[in-house]
């Protein structure tokens, strides 16, 4: 859910070094755009068996990743790839919105003939992707797996709620959009990172992910959803709120935004069989990093419990 700039450089300069050692990319032209992606497993994958597709976070590549590898890449079938504009991703001007970005990435699939049932796998804004994933393609999903996901759901009246009792001047919703802004004004933005911020900034302006407010009922398929809270305050969080002079009581603000992310993901799921809420206390947003053991067997579970649910279908 934090999407403080210097944590989005680092998790991404880091990993990207990670992904490097380890995969050897792809290409493929979609739309006549070069995209980048990388597969593991599909020899081995057999007849209705899932394949796990992962959507990173913003800004980040395939490579956001990486620490996971070597703990998932030989029991199952996987893909990662760049996202439009990210990594070594070609830019299309044609990506305007988040549907569009999921129509992507079932044109990606399509093409290179990876065919369903998908476990889809995002982190941070990813978590919104693939929701909004499951909800135009359905059919091709057997279940979803979130880690520590950006709330979409967070409305006006509880960003306001949580502004009004902790004496904050700043809602999470407008500082959303401050970072937007900050990372378009940075000089060192990447053309492409700065088309998908680009782009974020107007999925959520001036309505907050407006392209997710009427999304039909989740379909009834495992769910796992991760989330990190009580997280350790970071050092350039303070100088930021400092900075900026947002104004923010940083633990108190973070303390009921986690309470309300928590409470809309386990209303999301409250339906579907086989789904849980994993919540990890002092974890940081990139829990995949920080222990991708955990993360792993949670995905491998997850997997097998798609794999037992979509063959009884």
């Amino acid at each position: 859910m934090k999407l403080f700039i210097t944590f989005i450089l680092t998790i991404t300069f880091s990993v990207s070094l990670v992904y490097s050692q380890i995969s050897e990319r792809k290409f493929v032209s979609i739309n006549n755009k070069k995209m980048a992606y990388k597969t593991f497993g599909i020899e081995n994958r057999k007849i209705n068996e899932p394949i796990v597709v992962f959507e990173s976070g913003l800004g980040s590549g395939g490579g956001s990743y990486g620490s996971l590898f070597p703990f998932i890449e030989h029991g199952f079938a996987g893909i990662v790839y760049d996202r439009n504009g990210i990594g070594e991703s070609e830019i299309d001007s044609l990506v305007r919105t988040d549907i569009e970005v999921v129509k992507r990435l079932h044109d990606l699939l399509s093409t290179l003939t990876i065919s369903p049932p998908y476990l889809l796998v995002g982190h941070s804004i990813g978590g919104p992707f693939i929701r909004l994933y499951a909800a135009q393609y359905p059919d091709e999903v057997c279940g979803l797996f979130f880690i520590d996901p950006t709330d979409f759901m967070l409305t006006k009246e509880e960003d306001d709620q949580v502004k009004s009792s902790t004496a904050s001047k700043t809602g999470y919703r407008e500082l959303l959009t401050i970072n937007f802004k900050n990372i378009l004004k940075d000089p060192s933005t990447t053309k492409g990172f700065r088309y998908e911020v680009q782009r974020e900034l107007q999925e959520s302006t001036p309505d907050f992910f407006k392209n997710y407010t009427s999304l039909p009922p989740l379909i009834d398929i495992p769910v796992t959803v991760m989330i990190s809270y009580h997280k350790h305050i970071e050092q350039y969080e303070t100088t930021m709120n400092e900075n900026l002079k947002l104004g923010i009581n940083l633990i108190p603000w973070w303390k009921q935004l986690d309470d309300l992310r928590i409470k809309h993901y386990a209303e999301m799921i409250k339906n579907n069989r086989s789904s849980k809420l994993v919540l990890l206390p002092r974890y940081s947003h990139g829990i995949h990093h920080q222990d991708p053991k955990l993360v792993a067997q949670e995905l491998v579970n997850a997997y097998e419990t798609c794999l037992r649910s979509y063959n009884k279908i």
